[in-house]
Order: structure tokens, then sequence, then C-alpha cells
């Protein structure tokens, strides 16, 4: 028997897996190692949600509600993004967060050099050549900041910055995207959507049921 095969086999034993588990997942993406379309960074929000989270104790509540051995599917999983990219994935978790920039359109005159209409992939970003100004959808607007960044005279600008957050993903036998819970929400906004979420949770799952079978809308838990 290989080395490799021993350790998976140790592994998969029973109870193996358990010792693994921590109840909980908190994954980023690697927006803080320098990602050139980084809008907002979540690496301070990461570890502070982490410390909300342990405070809970998801693994002793799994523990005493999961009939049988403790799976990976019962974690509770969080995944922050730097920006819509959305690298880590947090439309399918059950908390999903994402840095974003608000742009806003500033007195600086604008040269109508369409720099931001090109940058834009949502083709939120029109130029309003009689008024000589760049318009801005907020429905298609993603918040990635990338016309601010492109933007030569200053014209576009960060109106507001904070964080994108969605609730009640998943994967499995019956795939869910997140649902958005509407606004652009600061850092302590998130952390008590997060503390809420794990209330919530704790209250009505059961038997490792997920956050997204719980949750029928979002205005259930903020």
């Amino acid at each position: 028997m290989s080395d490799v095969t021993e350790l998976k086999q140790k592994f998969l034993s029973k109870g193996g897996m358990e010792k693994e588990i921590k109840g909980y997942e908190v994954t980023t993406c690697f927006g803080g190692a320098g990602c050139p379309n980084a809008a907002n960074s979540c690496t301070q929000l990461a570890k502070d949600i982490e410390t909300i989270i342990e405070k809970e104790n998801i693994l002793s509540f799994l523990k005493e509600t999961v009939k049988g051995d403790l799976k990976f599917h019962h974690e509770f999983r969080v995944a922050l993004s730097d920006c819509p990219n959305a690298c880590s994935r947090p439309q399918i978790v059950d908390i999903g967060i994402i840095g974003a920039v608000l742009p806003g359109v500033f007195d600086e005159a604008c040269t109508l050099c369409s720099a931001c209409v090109e940058v834009c992939d949502e083709n939120a970003v029109m130029l309003d050549e009689e008024n000589v100004k760049p318009i801005i959808s907020s429905h298609q607007c993603l918040y990635c900041a990338k016309c601010i960044s492109a933007c030569p005279t200053g014209t576009l600008g960060e109106k507001g910055k904070g964080f994108r957050v969605m609730l009640g993903g998943r994967l499995g036998r019956h795939p869910r995207l997140a649902m958005e819970v509407p606004g652009l929400h600061t850092h302590d906004a998130v952390l008590s959507i997060v503390h809420k979420c794990l209330k919530f949770y704790k209250s009505k799952s059961k038997n490792g049921q997920r956050f997204s079978y719980i949750l029928s809308s979002v205005d259930q838990v903020i």
C-alpha cells in the first residue's frame, strides 16, 4: 500500500473526516495579494467575520443537532471577493460578500474620450454628448470601479465604497444562486448582517439543514 493510499484511507475512515471539520468555512479571493481588479479589500472583513462565527460556536451547534457523523457539506460557508469577478464564488455559499465602489459623476470637465464606455463590461456607462458628461446606469453597474480608473479627467470618481451582500446560495442536487441584499453596505453593517444570519440559522436549522433551505427571503433575516 502506498503512503498516499494509506493517508487517504486514514482520512476517510470513521471519525477521520470529522477531525478536519471546523463547522464553518471562510474563503477569500487572492485580491489581497495585489490583484489589479480589486475594488474594495475584504481582508479585514474576513477576519472580523471569522471572529463572529467562532464566538457563535457553529461546530458545537452542528454536533448537537446533526444525526450521525458531520460532513463537510454541513459547514456554514462564507466567501468574500474584492471585486465582482468573484473568484471565491460568493454566489453559491451561505453568505457571499463582494467589495464594491459606487461611481459618481463630478464637476471636472469631461472630454468625451469614451474610455469609461470602452472599459465597462456591463455597458453601464453612456456619454451624454449634449451635456458633455458620462451617465451611469445603476441597474447595470456592478461597482467594479473600472470606469473610475479609466477616466483621465477625474470626471468619474468614487462616490461611495462598501460591500455587496448575498445570502442563501448553494450547489448540490438543487443548486441556487444567493439572493442579494439591496444596497451597498459598510464594514459594520456587513458584520451585523452576518451576526443576524447566524442567529437565524441556529434558531431554524435542524439536523444540518443548510441556510439556503431555511431562508425563503432576505427580509426574514435583516
